[in-house]
């Protein structure tokens, strides 16, 4: 890992938190500083089931991965904000399916890009950019994405648990669709994010992490605004929901316990 330590010497502002190292400190992962620490700690007084529900949501995205391989026949994964390597990582389940399965993982954290390079260095069918992943244009351009990805086969592009870090401005709805309309006929989108009910908590949640993150936030929205994003797709049974409840495959993994805040979505087809 000395490259990864490198980079975090040279790029990391251990002084800001970031939205990946809180999510890592969230899942019992040691890629994290004090001040992740302390900003997951903040959050949690106001949300305290904030650290099931990223549980929740990691294993969304690995239930998501693993149907859409074995079930649907995908081989190729674009993952947008895909935070720091943890157990089971997307090109892990994909490639049990098929180790040929490609995989392209998308962040502009550079401990993400660090870490990442030091885990896939020897996987030839995994790739690691340093991106925002707004910048549609810029990422299906870039050479690793164009040199793993055929754009005439279906793709899966995971937006798992990243959108509520997308500001109104910059139109969330708009990114999806821009990336849907990129992608071939029966390809997939996995998309959630934070929702709630309760306007003060969306408020407060939000000021907050946009407070903490400096400006690198969006906003807790509501569940309509989550349908908007699978607009024109077709959506796979359950349909959107608690992600917990989409189409689980243990009943022993944490339950939602309350309703301050939910994360909520599910997987839509493109025709």
């Amino acid at each position: 890992m000395a490259g990864a330590e490198d980079v975090t010497t040279r790029e990391v502002d251990v002084n800001v938190p970031s939205v990946a190292r809180i999510y890592d400190y969230a899942l019992g992962g040691k890629d994290n500083y004090a001040v992740d620490r302390e900003a997951f700690d903040q959050l949690e007084k106001t949300a305290p089931s904030t650290r099931p529900l990223a549980v929740n949501n990691r294993r969304f995205l690995q239930r998501a991965v693993r149907i859409l391989s074995e079930d649907y026949g995908i081989r190729q994964f674009i993952d947008h904000g895909s935070g720091l390597p943890t157990q089971d990582n997307v090109h892990q389940i994909a490639q049990r399916s098929d180790p040929d399965a490609k995989v392209v993982y998308i962040d502009n954290d550079p401990i993400v890009l660090a870490h990442g390079r030091a885990l896939l260095e020897e996987n030839a069918n995994t790739a690691v950019i340093q991106a925002d992943f707004r910048d549609t244009d810029g990422i299906f351009g870039h050479p690793d994405l164009v040199r793993l990805i055929d754009p005439d086969e279906p793709v899966a592009a995971l937006f798992v648990s990243v959108l509520h870090c997308i500001p109104d401005e910059d139109d969330p709805t708009a990114l999806v669709h821009r990336v849907a309309d990129r992608l071939a006929p029966g390809s997939f989108l996995v998309m959630n994010q934070l929702v709630s009910d309760d306007p003060v908590l969306r408020d407060e949640a939000t000021a907050f992490m946009n407070a903490a993150t400096q400006g690198n936030w969006g906003r807790v929205r509501e569940q309509a605004d989550v349908r908007r994003y699978f607009e024109g797709l077709e959506l796979l049974e359950p349909g959107l929901c608690e992600i917990s409840t989409w189409r689980p495959d243990s009943d022993l993994g944490p339950k939602q316990q309350t309703e301050e805040w939910i994360e909520y979505g599910g997987v839509g087809r493109k025709r």
